[in-house]
């Protein structure tokens, strides 16, 4: 365990701390990928992270999710890389990270001379401020200044009795500790609508969950499919209904403070729902196109590092965050270890409590905030998923005062 005081963070001109010091290359439409992925690609291993919309028609929820992810903690400086003739807002964008107190630089493709000019030029701005991020004040960091994220990606049978209540197990003491903890996948919660609203620390905020059920549950319907898959089934998962109540122990057992949308902050500390469904129409697509998308929502709501539990193996990681990988199948911990941070399985082999592995995940995460990397920090993992959707806005009910 280390000492509380002994842990130290980036101070932000907002206020709020990181864990990380990243440079963030960031382009606002695809055309622009692969000359910021060429800008990025040298400074990998000193913090470069790459991120990007592919849209070229604004969308207000890209737009929002952009300025989130920015002017993130974890974040120190940005450059932004357009094409020039995409519809993203970019005065807005830069304005919201300079308001920030980040250090920003827009280059427009269009304008700088190409694809060579602009590689050169992106390169050049990254390697300053890079130089420049290393005067970042640090300061004093505690689990009380943390927002925690969870997240399922490829569940078995194991998932809901080992890796997932050891998740819950974990953002009870997150709380305890005076820190915030997200859960979210609405797809993978049928059937536990009442259980949360039961949770819910008003009648409204209950109301209002009952509410985000049902929208799921059209919107799932109307797309004929649920967040469950082949690789569920093969895992030994039989309905979806079984795979939510082993989603649904990541939330642990403290109250619901409120229900977010992705790129809202918690406004207190404790725990939240996020509503990740969008409350348009659905036309045409799928619910979930994979585990990165609502992780990366989640970093916009302000989470640190996400919690991941995997019984059949993802090796995903992501930009700007650090994830942590909780394994909780024993056979495919030991195919995979190099991609596993904890072994939730030692519960099925009846070498550890689900409070152990919990403890485990805490110390952990504060061995996460002094600077030690996660096994997909490590492997150089950068997902990053961001296309359209479409809210509205969040009524009272869902952030009681």
């Amino acid at each position: 365990m280390i000492k509380a005081d002994a842990l130290r963070g980036y101070g932000r001109d907002d206020g709020r701390k990181g864990i990380r010091n990243y440079v963030l290359v960031a382009y606002l439409v695809e055309c622009a990928h692969h000359v910021a992925r060429a800008i990025t690609t040298p400074f990998v291993d000193q913090g470069a992270q790459l991120i990007g919309f592919p849209g070229c028609y604004p969308n207000a929820y890209a737009q929002d999710m952009m300025e989130a992810l920015c002017t993130h903690p974890n974040v120190g400086a940005v450059l932004l890389v357009s094409l020039g003739c995409e519809q993203m807002n970019r005065p807005r964008l830069v304005e919201v990270i300079e308001k920030s107190g980040r250090p920003v630089s827009l280059l427009v493709i269009q304008k700088s001379g190409g694809t060579q000019a602009s590689i050169q030029s992106g390169r050049h701005w990254v390697e300053q401020a890079m130089a420049s991020l290393r005067n970042t004040p640090r300061v004093p960091i505690s689990i009380a200044d943390l927002i925690i994220g969870t997240e399922c990606g490829g569940s078995d049978a194991c998932s809901g009795i080992t890796a997932n209540p050891a998740i819950g197990d974990t953002c009870d003491r997150v709380i305890d500790a005076g820190g915030s903890a997200i859960f979210e996948e609405l797809g993978e919660l049928f059937g536990c609508e009442a259980h949360m609203a039961s949770r819910a620390t008003t009648p409204e905020l209950g109301a209002a969950i009952q509410a985000a059920m049902a929208k799921a549950w059209e919107h799932y319907a109307a797309l004929d499919q649920s967040s469950f898959g082949g690789g569920n089934i093969t895992g030994g998962l039989s309905t979806i209904e079984e795979k939510s109540i082993g989603a649904y122990a990541k939330s642990g057992t403290k109250s619901i403070m409120g229900m977010l949308r992705p790129g809202i902050q918690p406004p207190k500390p404790g725990l939240y729902l996020m509503d990740m469904v969008p409350d348009d129409t659905v036309k045409w697509g799928f619910a979930n196109i994979n585990d990165n998308a609502t992780i990366t929502e989640q970093i916009a709501c302000g989470a640190h590092i996400t919690l991941f539990s995997t019984g059949r193996g993802s090796v995903v990681g992501s930009a700007i965050a650090p994830v942590i990988k909780i394994c909780a199948n024993p056979e495919t911990y030991r195919k995979l270890e190099g991609d596993m941070d904890i072994n939730a399985g030692r519960i099925i082999d009846d070498a550890a409590s689900i409070q152990d592995v919990g403890s485990e995940i805490f110390s952990l995460i504060e061995q996460v905030i002094s600077g030690t990397r996660t096994k997909s920090e490590a492997l150089g993992h950068q997902e990053f998923v961001l296309g359209y959707k479409s809210f509205e806005p969040l009524g009272p009910s869902c952030l009681p005062v």
